[in-house]
Parts: C-alpha cells; structure tokens; sequence
C-alpha cells in the first residue's frame, strides 16, 4: 500500500506520457537500442513524457531519447535477486518490490504503450496491457509492437487465435506491429487527436527539480 501511494504521489505529477516496454540485454549498437533513443525524441517533440522500467538496455535508450532533447524521463525501477541499476538518463524514478506495482504505474499514467523486442518480462507487460485493454479494463490506448521480423511468430499466433476462435477478429485491431518510427508517432497523434480536445500539460519544472 505504501508503494502505491508513494508512486502515486510521485507519477500523479508527470502529465501525458507513453510508456515504453523492452529488453533490458539490448546493447548501445543493437538496432533496436538507436530505434528506441528515436522514439523516445519524437515523444519528447510531441510533449511526452516517457515512462520506461527505468534499467538498461531498451528502457536506457528510450529515457536517452527523451532526456537529450528537452522530454521528462521516468523510470520505475524494480528490486530484483540481481540489482538493477536506474540508468544514468531519468529526470526521475521511483524503484519498487512489486512487479504488480510497478506495471500499475506503468499504466495509469500513459497514453500509449510501445512493446520493443525483448522477453519474458515484456511479454508480460504486453500481454497484461493487451488483456486490460480488450476486456475494457481501461481505456482503448494505442499499443505497439515495434519490430516486425521480431514479432512475426507472435503475430501469426494470434492470428491463430481468430482461427480457433479464443479471440475475436476485431481483437487483431488493437495491435500495431511496425518497424517505423513514424508510423508509430501518426499512430498515436492519431488516437490523441481523435479522443483528446486538449492534451494535459506534463510539470517539466517539477521534474527537473529532481535532477
């Protein structure tokens, strides 16, 4: 309970956001690592903050993206058998015991999720978020899977689904599977423009104070 409400606390302050899910094994030269420090300048550009696991790899990248050209960067960190260090690039972060926790406030705060490649831990995220979204859990936010070849094995299992009817056409929808950048960005513009007269303006002042 003290976790939630610290967190709350702290992300309550932070405004539009997108989270951004992936590996944390990804190196500085992997594709994967320079296309995520690309998304996360274009969230930056577009006034949001991102929000990512906080460690490194994928969730480094995406906070450098943001962090190196005038975004608010959160990383919600989590207590592991092997430390996981907050990378260098957060403007702040909260680290958590709980993985239930920390993926509540992964999404309370976001008005997309992007699911780079990486394992278990962001399938989870992805397949948790996929699941609250169908069901109407919460809202029907943008959810991305970037990384076609990557994704291909997935995505054709869930075509499987349709087939053997454990889910529903239209549930093929909520997904979109690119290896775009900008495809990505029209995709959550998209959305935003559609549904949101007037964006919450994030507190970059309260953030930066805690650099």
């Amino acid at each position: 309970m003290a976790e939630f409400v610290d967190s709350f606390e702290t992300l309550s302050q932070v405004g539009s956001a997108v989270t951004i899910f992936g590996s944390a094994r990804a190196t500085r030269s992997d594709p994967c690592y320079k296309a995520a420090v690309e998304l996360g300048r274009e969230l930056a550009k577009n006034d949001f903050a991102v929000i990512t696991g906080g460690g490194p790899g994928i969730m480094e990248a995406a906070n450098r993206g943001a962090y190196e050209n005038g975004g608010v960067s959160v990383g919600c960190n989590i207590k592991l058998p092997f430390e996981q260090k907050p990378n260098k690039y957060l403007h702040t972060d909260i680290t958590i015991d709980y993985f239930f926790v920390r993926k509540e406030m992964m999404m309370k705060y976001s008005y997309a999720f992007i699911c780079m490649p990486g394992g278990f831990g962001t399938m989870d995220e992805f397949f948790e978020t996929l699941t609250l979204i169908q069901t109407k859990s919460i809202t029907q936010f943008p959810i991305i899977l970037f990384g076609k070849e990557y994704y291909k094995e997935l995505a054709d299992q869930m075509a499987e689904m349709v087939t053997q009817l454990t889910i529903n056409p239209e549930d093929l929808q909520l997904v979109l599977i690119t290896d775009s950048v900008d495809e990505a960005m029209e995709h959550i513009r998209t959305y935003i423009q559609g549904n949101y007269k007037v964006m919450p303006r994030r507190r970059l002042w309260w953030l930066l104070e805690r650099r």
